[in-house]
């Protein structure tokens, strides 16, 4: 019986300096989209997933997501007094049970790869998932919950994966595909910002992952990939050859890179529009702000 994924790792050690100088003090992981932090929308996910266990790899200055998730006594209290239930149900869901919720040290900025081992000692010997707040996926069915649904049928190592551009595929992790069955891909490896014409297909790796604990073990070595970095790609091809199956999984919805500043600005539209307390007075301010640039033109 395929063991369940009730585990996550969210790597947020980052400093966010494409943010700056917001993120001098404010942790980009808790930068608001709409009215929801970005770590939000990656716990709620993963709670959909059915992840009991949430596991975040930060850094020094990062005080302030632990406090996020935390009860925060005197608002509850005057938010009550004042009979304000549905915002104490919002607040409910940012609260984090005692157990459930840990914290690791990442101290030096070595990869991806180096932040997911640090997490090591509290995966054991499970399998787990990886989800990059950074990449916001807009979903019917959340992103990682697809995932664990195909999951239970391939087992092995998973990744979301998404087609790109050709010339995009030196910014992401590319799958050398060996067998293309729709949704799920069969991969022969895996290859970390590869050059436009050494890219072996342009379907691109997208933050969301369910892997087998063996992929802590090759992190183990320490082996030094592009930029200098441990990746998290190369751990995961080199379980290829060691017989582990790695498959990508073409999720169904669209995904945001918050991580850049044009990326974060579509998704706030795209997920306010959603909204039907916001969607028609950000329809009318959008209409009249590209008719004043097409006028202007």
């Amino acid at each position: 019986m395929r063991r369940k994924v009730t585990k996550a790792i969210f790597p947020v050690a980052g400093l966010g300096t494409r943010f700056l100088p917001a993120t001098k003090s404010v942790p980009k992981e808790i930068m608001t989209l709409v009215d929801r932090p970005l770590v939000q929308y990656a716990i709620d996910e993963a709670r959909e997933a059915g992840i009991k266990e949430f596991i975040f790899v930060t850094s020094r200055g990062k005080g302030a997501l632990e406090d996020y998730f935390d009860h925060a006594p005197v608002l509850e209290q005057e938010l009550r007094k004042k009979g304000k239930d549905e915002l104490l149900e919002v607040l409910k869901k940012t609260t984090m049970d005692s157990g459930a919720i840990a914290y690791v040290r990442q101290h030096k900025a070595l990869g991806l790869g180096h932040a997911v081992w640090c997490a090591r000692r509290l995966i054991a010997d499970e399998p787990f998932a990886v989800i990059l707040p950074d990449d916001v996926i807009a979903a019917e069915t959340p992103c990682l919950k697809q995932m664990v649904e195909a999951y239970g049928e391939t087992g092995g190592n998973m990744v979301a994966a998404m087609e790109v551009a050709p010339a995009q595929t030196s910014s992401y992790g590319v799958l050398d595909v060996k067998e293309d069955r729709g949704q799920v891909v069969l991969a022969n490896g895996m290859v970390e910002k590869p050059k436009m014409e050494e890219a072996p297909s342009n379907l691109a790796v997208i933050g969301r992952y369910i892997l087998e604990p063996s992929v802590l073990r090759n992190l183990q070595k320490m082996k030094q990939g592009t930029g200098g970095e441990i990746q998290l790609t190369d751990a995961i091809a080199e379980d290829i050859t060691q017989g582990v199956p790695v498959s990508g999984f073409r999720f169904q919805g669209q995904r945001f890179d918050c991580g850049s500043k044009a990326g974060f600005l579509q998704a706030t539209v795209a997920f306010a529009l959603s909204r039907s307390d916001l969607r028609d007075d950000l329809l009318s301010f959008l209409h009249e702000v590209t008719s004043v640039d097409k006028a202007a033109q």
